[in-house]
């Protein structure tokens, strides 16, 4: 029998659920990649925007899916579709106690502008505001990995060893190398401005 969700049998989930139950990571991963852009497709735009905080619908998607699969002990794939419309109902209890938890959350009140704090931060009175725009348009050309980088070492003064780890590098003389050519090319943009 072949599951329309994906073209795959139904003994293959069975088997795949079975690996899992066993602690098998690959056979997780299999189901995930399997599940997961259909699931975030049914559950997108289920959980209104009031109730987003740090987290979105894909995000309870992906936790509600990963959780979901490492504790199906009882569950059976008696027919085509159960675990889809199982996996479905799961992440609709999530998102309903997504919105329970932010309903008894107490409103936040907007702070009002007259105390809104205006003083330069650290960085605008270390190297002054006009220096910090100049900086901000300079940082706008690296790549993203090596804003990243540079973000991390100047501004947060994180070591090689955790820019490397962060940024995925094979080793923290590779994360140095990476953040001084793009120091090197910051500082040849901010000297054209």
């Amino acid at each position: 029998m072949v599951s329309p969700l994906n073209g795959t049998s139904l003994e293959a989930t069975s088997v795949l659920l079975e690996r899992v139950r066993a602690g098998d990571d690959a056979a997780l991963d299999t189901l995930v990649s399997r599940y997961l852009i259909p699931l975030r497709r049914w559950a997108s735009g289920r959980l209104p925007a009031w109730a987003r905080d740090l987290r979105d619908t894909d995000d309870i998607v992906q936790d509600t899916l990963i959780g979901t699969l490492r504790h199906l002990d009882g569950f059976e794939v008696r027919k085509d579709g159960a675990l889809h419309a199982y996996l479905r109902q799961s992440i609709g209890k999530r998102i309903r106690d997504e919105i329970r938890r932010i309903n008894r959350r107490p409103a936040v009140e907007t702070a009002h502008e007259a105390i809104e704090d205006r003083s330069p931060s650290p960085l605008e009175a270390a190297i002054g505001t006009e220096a910090l725009a100049n900086y901000e348009r300079a940082l706008a050309t690296l790549s993203v990995e090596e804003r990243d980088g540079v973000i991390a070492r100047v501004e947060f003064g994180l070591g090689y060893p955790e820019i490397a780890a962060a940024l995925g590098k094979v080793s923290p003389d590779a994360a140095r190398m990476m953040v001084s050519r793009a120091l090197l090319h910051l500082a040849r943009e901010m000297g054209r401005a």
